[in-house]
């Protein structure tokens, strides 16, 4: 080996070594992936310096460009894809995960608003904080849209434990004024004003930002939503999050509370919530029209499978959805929905394709849960692929973690087969490591995958 050195491989980066896959656009939804879409390289290298990417490549390309006493981590027999991103999760709703025998409506009444309300205290909400990124990386999930409950203690906790992971976290306080219990419900005035701190405080603050999170409609008067919209017009850069024509019972419910609307959608467009920086949750009963004003508006779905089928909310059309030019995210929604796993929600989801005459490729999936969050989160010029200059966050993969796809690799002869048998049968056995802006956050216990070694001069 030569002391010459690439000028991009400075002294001090580290190298993952394994099967190396990302995405660079949208491979579309058939067999074979768009041209030019995915990267991928079998023996493949990701170099990273200070928690940044600097390449991603063929190994023999690469291993003898780097500086001598490089540290290289060999995941052999793995694969390395870009961290995991949920495009909505309920932090304070992991204790009421699989609640028994409820639609949506009598879910939230019974188990979930009394299991928010313990959040005002700060010590059990640093706690589940805590708890819910630590199960985040356990999945392989390094980024995430977040709703909190409607105590400011709640998204301070999970910003601080998300900045402790050095993860990127786009987070925000419910705010829901009215149909809920008093120990849960905030004003309009109070809604706004505990938004700005927030957003004030942690915005931008490393790798956090702010989401402006009205719960939904029915829980939200005009007032305070005509707040949320006058707080999105004044910071254009904020995400705003929020949930949307989930169930039938609560569509009917909306009709009723703002019967001078045309429907649930014209809603939040009437107080300024629909635009780019919109993610709506669920828009499983919607139609053309909806379609076309989202498509209008750039306004993205998040597709939340385990939670809609779960709670017998209803099957979205992912089809229809992306026809009509509808950015649509893959979302856990826990607790509504079953696992944090973005595996897991990748199985319900090709569930609910087949259930729809539609089906979900290997290479959709994945891009969903990889780039297509990111983009839909506005953060794929951070996160979402290997390119150049993106946080180091990864995910490794063990095409082997279970007894079921152990069985699997013997027939197993593509990648495409490989990458449908992890999102069908994978689960957190599936998940080697996970790792943040290029520090281990995650690894399974007992698992001698890696092989870590210094490179040596000439």
């Amino acid at each position: 080996m030569t002391t010459m050195t690439d000028p991009y491989l400075p002294l001090g980066c580290k190298a993952h070594r394994g099967t190396v896959l990302h995405f660079l656009e949208d491979p579309g939804n058939e067999p074979e992936p768009a041209a030019g879409s995915v990267a991928f390289f079998e023996d493949g290298l990701l170099i990273e310096h200070h928690g940044k990417v600097l390449v991603a490549g063929d190994a023999s390309a690469w291993l003898h460009q780097l500086p001598e006493g490089t540290e290289v981590t060999h995941w052999k027999d793995q694969l390395i894809l870009p961290g995991f991103i949920d495009t909505h999760a309920h932090m304070p709703q992991l204790g009421v995960m699989a609640s028994y025998g409820a639609q949506l409506l009598d879910w939230l009444e019974t188990y979930t608003f009394p299991h928010e309300a313990r959040f005002s205290d700060m010590d059990w909400a640093r706690t589940e904080a805590n708890r819910f990124t630590d199960l985040l990386l356990r999945y392989g999930t390094t980024s995430g849209l977040v709703f909190c409950t409607s105590h400011p203690e709640s998204v301070h906790a999970l910003f601080e434990a998300g900045e402790q992971q050095g993860m990127a976290l786009t987070a925000g306080k419910a705010m829901m004024d009215r149909h809920a219990p008093e120990n849960l419900k905030d004003t309009a005035q109070s809604s706004y004003d505990d938004s700005l701190s927030l957003l004030e405080t942690w915005h931008k603050r490393g790798r956090q930002r702010y989401a402006i999170t009205p719960r939904f409609a029915a829980t939200s008067t005009p007032e305070q939503l005509s707040l949320a919209g006058k707080l999105a017009a004044e910071h254009p850069d904020v995400m705003v999050q929020t949930h949307w024509a989930e169930n039938t019972g609560e569509i009917q419910w909306i009709r009723e509370l703002f019967p001078e609307r045309s429907s649930y959608l014209d809603v939040y467009d009437h107080y300024g919530l629909l635009g780019d920086h919109t993610v709506l949750a669920h828009g499983i009963h919607i139609d053309d029209v909806d379609r076309k004003r989202l498509s209008e508006t750039g306004t993205r779905i998040a597709f939340c499978p385990t939670s809609n089928t779960f709670l017998g909310s209803g099957l979205l059309d992912f089809r229809e959805a992306r026809e009509a030019g509808v950015s649509v995210g893959l979302a856990s929604d826990v607790g509504g929905g079953t696992s944090l796993s973005m595996l897991t929600t990748m199985a319900e989801a090709y569930k609910v394709c087949r259930l729809r005459g539609q089906t979900l490729t290997p290479w959709q999936a994945f891009y969903l849960a990889t780039l297509g969050n990111a983009r839909v989160l506005h953060q794929d010029q951070q996160t979402g692929s290997f390119q150049s200059g993106r946080f180091a966050d990864f995910v490794v993969l063990d095409p082997s973690g279970t007894p079921q796809l152990a069985m699997k690799q013997e027939f197993t002869h593509t990648l495409f087969e490989t990458l449908f048998n992890l999102m069908i049968l994978g689960d957190d056995r599936a998940i080697t490591a996970s790792i943040v802006a290029g520090e281990l956050r995650h690894q399974a216990a007992g698992t001698d995958a890696a092989t870590t070694y210094f490179t040596q001069g000439a």
